[in-house]
């Protein structure tokens, strides 16, 4: 567990910087171009502990990939190609690894176990074992939790599900055991949830059908072997375009970032509270990408409520860190979710920003948050992102306008999505 000094902007930021690959879109490229036909080549490919997870267990399977500094190879295998491992899968801390290996695993010839890392083991797996179990699936949880067992099986059956929760890895752990199902399968969510994997299959010439909130889903693992570009990922972006809305005397240039509409709920909150942000260089391709920038600005409160989470749930805690700043008071219902995500956001964001002054109270779904609030951080005041890399991130950019020292524990936690972090904040500190 490492420590870090975090600095104040006192003269604030200014430049360019290149957003790293897209988290989510790394993760379903690895995937789906494991079990494609030919050599599929992903350019851009996050770099992440946690997609080095995603990679780590295909190619226990038999999976072949060759790395390169600037694209990764796959040579996809069938199913019946694939081996079993020697040891059990370990993901590591991604919860995105787990879940929709368990839909692309529901029907191996051979049984796998899942294991991760303390906090992983204690996010739930049910909401997406018990769909999978209705399909035929065959898994075996630990309290609802890891570790998983996954039997051999040779069948699977297609599903009518409405998720309970909106919920983009679970509606693709469903997506990608119903391409090995025997029928068709309809998947309704309540709220249109960020849809990579859709786009994805398209481009692998296996496209899904969409009518209103339902996926519907043939039965086919046929995909072709694509050229891949991962954009830049939206929620590494977000910790920037907050950054240049609160920090005075900034101007930040964001390059080559995903502007998929199902991911960037944020900037239409952060919209909703007085924010101008620039969008140029449009580029629309499987993932439509843009150019952002952004410039110190004073925000407003807004309310936010449930419909608007889907598009932003990664990007809440940022919200959160904006609304400090903003005049009057911010209120976020429906956000939920946030509590089973690597730590229990709603409560990490609200214990540490109050420990800098903020005035963030914590509701069962959300936050009520006063500002702006003047923040400060007396006599070196630790916090901890709790092992969570969202939550460290946020973290080192609220330092920046903190009066005092900041020591942030575990700060390796940012590797998890966004390993040249820390490097980026330097290039932009003036």
């Amino acid at each position: 567990m490492t420590t870090r000094n975090l600095k104040t902007a006192k003269q604030g930021l200014q430049g360019t910087l290149t957003i790293p690959g897209d988290k989510s879109i790394s993760h379903r490229a690895v995937m789906l171009g494991s079990f494609a036909q030919g050599i599929t080549e992903i350019r851009n490919l996050l770099h992440s502990a946690d997609v080095k997870s995603t990679i780590q267990a295909l190619r226990a399977l038999g999976v072949e990939f060759e790395e390169q500094a600037t694209v990764l190879r796959i040579r996809g295998r069938q199913l019946a190609d694939l081996h079993a491992p020697s040891e059990p899968l370990d993901m590591g801390n991604s919860g995105t690894t787990t879940r929709l290996l368990m839909g692309l695993f529901s029907r191996l010839p051979f049984d796998v176990e899942l294991i991760g890392d303390g906090s992983l083991s204690k996010r739930p797996m049910d909401r997406v074992a018990i769909p999978l179990r209705t399909m035929g699936a065959q898994i075996d949880l630990t309290n609802g939790n890891l570790p998983a067992r996954i039997h051999a099986n040779d069948r699977l059956q297609g599903i009518d599900y409405t998720l309970p929760v909106a919920s983009a890895q679970v509606k693709t752990a469903l997506i990608f055991a119903a391409l090995q199902a025997d029928t068709v399968s309809h998947i309704e969510e309540p709220v249109v949830t960020r849809d990579h994997s859709e786009r994805m299959l398209l481009a692998m010439q296996r496209p899904v059908e969409r009518y209103q909130h339902t996926v519907i889903v043939r039965p086919g693992l046929q995909l072709v072997a694509p050229q891949i570009v991962v954009p830049g990922d939206f929620s590494s972006a977000a910790f920037w375009l907050v950054a240049g809305l609160i920090v005075p005397q900034t101007q930040l240039y964001l390059q080559n970032v995903g502007i998929n509409p199902t991911r960037t709920g944020l900037v239409k909150l952060l919209q909703r509270m007085g924010a101008t942000i620039t969008v140029q260089n449009r580029i629309s391709t499987a993932e439509p990408v843009a150019d952002l920038s952004v410039v110190h600005q004073q925000l407003h409160g807004i309310e936010v409520v449930a419909d608007d989470i889907p598009g932003a749930v990664d990007e809440i805690p940022m919200l959160v860190l904006a609304a400090t700043q903003a005049n009057g008071l911010t209120i976020i219902h429906g956000a939920q979710e946030l509590r089973v995500k690597e730590t229990n956001r709603i409560a990490t964001v609200t214990t540490e920003l109050n420990k800098l002054g903020a005035q963030v109270e914590e509701l069962p779904d959300g936050f009520k948050i006063t500002g702006p609030t003047r923040l400060h951080a007396p006599a070196g005041t630790m916090v901890s992102s709790h092992g969570d890399h969202r939550i460290g991130m946020m973290l080192a950019i609220a330092a920046l306008i903190t009066d005092g020292q900041v020591v942030l524990e575990d700060a390796d936690a940012v590797d998890v999505s966004y390993p040249q972090f820390f490097a980026d904040l330097e290039k932009v500190l003036v």
